[in-house]
């Protein structure tokens, strides 16, 4: 077989991948996540993975305002990707040599449903274009949804319902504010930093999210999502 003939197959399996992905995530809009490639790859480690699809009116407000405290408190004014905070790492790190994340909860959402962990500018394109698509498409409530349903709690326990009743004995709705921003306070890694129990650095972040909480509040930067 000629290398062109090749060639074109390759092409033509890449653009069908590429339509699956965008029809799989419209089909999302109204379904829940069936399960990611991540929580794939725990299993196949041997950990056991703890997850159930839990309706957003099901998680309380608290964790909703400290995950947007902690990873994203401009999560309703960008349109999946923040330039401003991408911008600001690039100089931070052209001036200190110092990395910071500009991932937005959009970003991080993208990943965790159609891409896989690691670094890479495809992957980080593809994530970039992900995000983009399903703010436009699923809307910021959903976008939060899938987030909070997704995201690791570390110990196979993925969402807000499992990370609950995991490290609290109770479910996602019941959350107090500090339960809340205890849990938020290990994103984004949740297998190097624990809940229980909770090290120095992590009591730390706590009371910074439980302040910053105040300020999504008071500023109506959940408005998007909470009315």
């Amino acid at each position: 077989m000629k290398i062109g003939t090749w060639i074109w197959r390759a092409i033509k399996l890449a653009l069908a991948c590429v339509v699956a992905v965008h029809v799989y995530a419209l089909a999302l809009i109204f379904v829940p996540v069936p399960g990611t490639l991540n929580m794939s790859g725990r299993v196949v480690q041997g950990t056991d993975v703890y997850y159930s699809w839990t309706r957003f009116e099901e998680i309380s407000p608290h964790l909703i305002r400290a995950v947007i405290a902690a990873e994203d408190t401009r999560f309703c004014e960008h349109n999946g990707v923040d330039l401003d905070a991408i911008r600001t790492a690039l100089d931070e790190r052209q001036e200190s040599g110092r990395v910071r994340g500009a991932s937005t909860l959009t970003q991080q959402t993208a990943k965790n449903v159609f891409l896989w962990n690691g670094g890479g500018y495809a992957r980080k394109g593809a994530e970039a274009w992900m995000a983009v698509f399903i703010d436009g498409f699923w809307g910021k409530r959903r976008v939060m949804e899938a987030y909070l349903n997704v995201a690791e709690w570390g110990d196979g326990l993925y969402g807000a319902e499992a990370a609950a009743y995991g490290r609290f004995g109770k479910p996602a709705r019941d959350l107090t504010k500090f339960e809340a921003a205890r849990l938020a306070a290990v994103l984004p890694s949740p297998n190097r930093w624990r809940v229980n129990p909770a090290g120095p650095y992590v009591r730390q972040r706590t009371q910074t999210i439980l302040a910053r909480m105040d300020v999504v509040s008071r500023d109506g930067l959940d408005d998007c999502v909470l009315d």
